[in-house]
Formats: structure tokens, C-alpha cells, sequence
């Protein structure tokens, strides 16, 4: 039976359009959507993970509206959503939280928009999730993608989601909807 699956997006290290690593913006968009695509895919939790402390702050600051605010008798769905929801600086500040929770430290599963030769496919994580009482930790990069040293440190990278196109640039809200169907949905 499936154990504890966790979702980290990254803001930083990630890499911009030029190759430089840097620290993306996190948007609204982001965490509404992925917070409540978590809660409907029983997510453990949503970790947020950026370095910068005005963008640290902020984000906080808009999850607690929702959890301590007005929002929190406006729309209870949202509530809820939220409550899994969590702001770390760092993807080893992330890790050493699962780890506390779970005794035990995560597989660490990276997503790229790349092909890598050692690509896992989604049937074989899946059965894996399901088979295994281990946690995981499903990072998705923002901006250009995780930087090297984070793709390098994982224990699997998923293969690229692929559409019927050469075109590949989906929001990272609509890669986390996707994979998380295709690893936790109903087949």
C-alpha cells in the first residue's frame, strides 16, 4: 500500500533561459492550483521551496489567509487544500522534515521536460508507490528546470511527459496535474 508521497516545487536552484542558476518568483497561481490538485491526489504534503525571504514570507502570508484569515470561513475547500501545504528555504530543509516525520528519508524522484537515460517510466513509480512502504519526494522545477546537482541527487527521474508535438513547455501546475494522475489516479 502506497505510504507518504510529498510534492516539492523548486524556486531555487533552478536554472533561468540563459543556464544561470537563480531564484524564480512564486505565484499565486501556483500555489492555489497545486495545493488543492495535492489534496485531491491525497498528497502528504506541498512543499514550497524558496530561498529568498520576502518570497518566503509572502507565500506564508497568503497560505495563512487561507488557513487563519478571512479566507478560512470563505471557502473551507481552500482550507483544507492548504493544510498540507508548507514553505521550506531549502530542498534539504524539505527532506529533513519528511525524514522527522516519517523516520525515514525520502526516495527522491526529480521531473525534468528532458529525456535522461536512466528515465524511470510512470507504470514502473507507480507500482513502486504502491509496493513500497518507503516515502517519496516528487520535485518539479520552476523557470528552466532543476539545476544538475539536484537531478544528480535523485534516486529516479520520471520521464518527460510527452504530447503528439515537438512543442514541450507545459506550466509546471500542468505537469504536477498531470503526473500526479498518471502515478496516483485511478488505473
Amino acid at each position: 500500500m502506497r505510504k507518504a508521497i510529498y510534492l516539492g516545487l523548486v524556486h531555487s536552484p533552478v536554472y533561468n533561459k540563459r543556464g544561470d542558476i537563480v531564484c524564480t518568483s512564486v505565484t499565486n497561481f501556483d500555489i492555489h492550483d497545486i495545493s488543492r490538485t495535492c489534496r485531491t491526489y491525497d498528497v502528504n504534503q506541498y512543499h514550497i521551496i524558496v530561498s529568498v525571504d520576502a518570497q518566503k514570507k509572502l507565500t506564508e502570508r497568503i497560505i495563512g489567509y487561507w488557513q487563519e484569515g478571512f479566507g478560512t470561513g470563505y471557502n473551507r475547500d481552500r482550507e483544507e487544500a492548504f493544510g498540507r501545504t508548507r514553505v521550506y528555504e531549502s530542498i534539504e530543509k524539505s527532506i529533513s522534515e519528511i525524514e522527522e516525520r516519517e523516520g525515514k528519508r525520502p526516495l527522491i524522484i526529480t521531473t525534468s521536460a528532458k529525456i535522461f537515460p536512466n528515465s524511470i517510466s510512470y507504470k514502473n513509480l507507480s507500482e513502486k508507490m504502491i509496493n513500497d512502504d518507503q516515502p517519496y519526494l516528487i520535485l518539479f522545477g520552476t523557470g528552466w528546470g532543476l539545476i544538475d546537482e539536484v537531478m544528480n541527487m535523485s534516486d529516479y527521474i520520471l520521464e518527460p511527459i510527452r504530447g503528439n508535438a515537438e512543442y514541450n513547455h507545459l506550466s509546471v501546475r500542468s505537469a504536477v496535474s498531470i503526473i500526479l494522475d498518471r502515478l496516483l489516479g485511478e488505473n
